[in-house]
């Protein structure tokens, strides 16, 4: 067949179809009580990052956002953590990191406590700038980023923000709220990642909470997006207002991700409604395992499959998973066109 015949043979059958999209969310439990530890760990070998490393080489997604990564001015620690990846046979070249939210200091006494300069009087949660943050590693190139992390809770309509003398100040990602571009073979898509505060701890966290994810209903692109990351809420078993995640499924399909075992139903667990096969987070005290972590593509994507890395005990990568973290790493395959 000579090169002519060969053009109109691929014109005639119709568009190229890509590979299935890998799509991945998961707080690794990647942060450490000061800042420089989580380098110095990575660095070192620590038996906990190693585990994270294989369970993220073990689910090969295309991309993955971790919802729980000391972030480093350099970014030192990402790039140290991806050449991990690398070593295990999974490159995940192309990154993401901007400064989060968590442990930026106001100089204000949010929580009013009479105590300026704690933890909870930053901007997140958090001891040091940036523990906890956000990252994304990526197979694919990532055309651009918007950083909505400074936007004012007060600003947002609708929100229900408590009164505070503080509402000039106070932002209302706890973490951050990036809408990621990646650069796909059927053309772009928007990564809407967030990581929420729980709905606990805290007076003014449930609304928090509950805004996080409202905030993405009045920024949706134009264009084929998925909501990602941890939403901290469990809309049955846990003590969140699901009405924002409710609002939120108007626009997105939920794909149910199922891992392959779970825990015996008992002791904290024993009086929960939802399927247990959808919990995200394992916790031996009430109220149980929950459903916390999501990845909510939009209505008109196909979903090819999907999943929660949750092996029984016994299997080759159940002890990596136990070591790395209490949460289990989420993951969906998207059929772009």
């Amino acid at each position: 067949m000579d090169l002519r015949a060969l053009a109109l043979l691929i014109i005639l059958s119709g568009p190229v179809q890509a590979d299935p999209l890998r799509l991945a969310t998961w707080d690794p439990g990647l942060s450490r009580d000061g800042p420089g530890l989580l380098l110095r760990d990575i660095d070192r070998a620590d038996p906990q990052v190693l585990a994270a490393a294989r369970v993220i080489a073990a689910a090969r997604p295309d991309a993955i956002l971790l919802t729980s990564f000391d972030w480093d001015l350099d970014g030192r620690a990402l790039s140290a953590f991806a050449g991990l990846l690398a070593e295990m046979g999974h490159p995940l070249p192309h990154r993401h990191a901007s400064q989060p939210n968590r442990g930026v200091q106001t100089g204000l006494d949010l929580d009013g406590d009479g105590r300026p300069g704690q933890p909870r009087d930053a901007q997140g949660y958090g001891a040091f700038t940036g523990q906890s943050g956000m990252a994304l590693l990526s197979r694919l190139p990532i055309a651009g980023v918007t950083d909505h992390s400074a936007i004012l809770w007060r600003d947002l309509p609708g929100n229900r923000m408590p009164d505070s003398p503080h509402g000039d100040a106070q932002r209302l990602s706890s973490t951050a709220h990036w809408d990621i571009r990646l650069t796909t073979p059927a053309g772009p898509l928007h990564l809407l990642a967030f990581a929420a505060t729980p709905p606990a701890f805290e007076a003014r966290n449930p609304a928090r909470n509950h805004d996080e994810a409202a905030f993405w209903l009045a920024h949706l692109p134009d264009a084929p997006f998925a909501v990602i990351g941890n939403l901290n809420l469990d809309p049955q078993d846990g003590d969140g207002d699901p009405a924002a995640l409710s609002a939120l499924l108007t626009v997105t399909q939920d794909p149910a991700p199922r891992g392959a075992w779970q825990p015996p139903q008992t002791g904290p667990n024993a009086g929960h409604t939802g399927d247990p096969a959808l919990d995200t987070a394992e916790y031996d005290r009430p109220p149980g395992n929950l459903r916390l972590d999501y990845i909510l593509p939009a209505r008109g994507l196909t979903v090819a499959d999907a999943g929660v890395i949750w092996p029984a005990p016994g299997d080759p990568l159940a002890d990596a998973v136990a070591l790395a973290s209490h949460r289990k790493l989420v993951w969906i395959d998207l059929s772009l066109r």
